[in-house]
This record gives structure tokens, C-alpha cells and sequence, in this order.
């Protein structure tokens, strides 16, 4: 099916949520294409990583500002980890606990792409005026919201 006859085959809601996985794929495959050492998903998580500032993140709390599983986030932090990215080390007052500590190597990649990727942001959204990410943004969030509320309802269901 062509992407531009996708919404006059389908309500604007089913069109969305078609849209949403093409979206996805096509961001996936942007963003691999653009980084060299990291795929886009290890990027997301860089930045994740990057919020919490000066405090390491454990990986349960790094999965859950991802919106995405331990085992995810596990398996991301694995191979960042053996390129050198980050180190895993014990929490000092819960050893079950891993923290997420960024490295060196780290800083080496975010100056190589830091302008590329502000050119790469522009790009992605060329045409699209500040109202309409804001109004996006916000949308997304609603959304977002929805999604955890149907989580929470299937995981009771459970």
C-alpha cells in the first residue's frame, strides 16, 4: 500500500496508528544510516541516559524513561558497554542494583555528532512550525497516556 493513499483507505485513527509503526521504521533506518559507531535506538538511549544528569540511573529506571523493558535496555547497555560507551557498576547501598555510568568514550561520540545531529533535527522537521510540534508534542503526550492506561488494564486483567 502507498503511504499516500493510507489515510483515504482508513479512518484518521487507524491511518494514525499505521502511520505511527511506518514512522517508527523510517526513523529507525534515518538514524541508523546517520550514525556510524551506534545504532538510533543506543542513541535514544544515550540521550535517556543523559537526563539524569550527574546522578547514574539504574537500568530499571533508565527502561522506564524509555518506555521499554530491563531486558531492552539490557541488552542496548551490553553492547555500549563492550564499544566502551558506559560502564555497569554496583549500586554502593543496593548490590542487586546496577548503575549506568557514562565513560569517556562517551564524550568522544556526543562532540563528533553534537552538529550533525542538531542538522539532522532540523531537517526532520523543515516544514513543521513550532505550533505544530508543540501541538504534536502535547497530542503525543495524551496519547502516551492512553497507552499506559491500557497497560495497567491488561496487566490486571492478567
Amino acid at each position: 500500500m502507498d503511504r499516500n493513499d493510507f489515510p483515504e483507505k482508513a479512518d484518521s485513527r487507524h491511518a494514525l496508528f499505521g502511520l505511527f509503526f511506518i514512522f517508527q521504521n523510517s526513523l529507525q533506518i534515518a538514524g541508523d544510516a546517520f550514525f556510524q559507531e551506534i545504532t538510533c535506538k543506543q542513541f535514544f538511549l544515550l540521550l535517556c541516559l543523559k537526563q539524569f544528569g550527574d546522578t547514574p540511573p539504574t537500568i530499571n529506571q533508565l527502561a522506564d524513561r524509555m518506555g521499554s523493558s530491563h531486558q531492552n535496555v539490557r541488552q542496548m547497555l551490553n553492547k555500549l558497554e563492550s564499544s566502551g560507551y558506559i560502564h555497569l557498576g554496583n549500586d554502593k547501598d543496593d548490590r542487586r542494583k546496577q548503575r549506568i555510568i557514562p565513560a569517556k568514550r562517551l564524550n568522544q561520540l556526543k562532540v563528533k555528532y553534537e552538529i550533525k545531529e542538531n542538522q539532522f533535527l532540523r531537517r526532520l522537521f523543515d516544514d513543521v512550525t513550532e505550533e505544530e510540534a508543540d501541538t504534536l508534542f502535547h497530542l503525543l503526550l495524551k496519547l502516551e497516556s492512553n497507552l499506559e492506561t491500557i497497560k495497567e488494564e491488561c496487566r490486571l486483567r492478567k
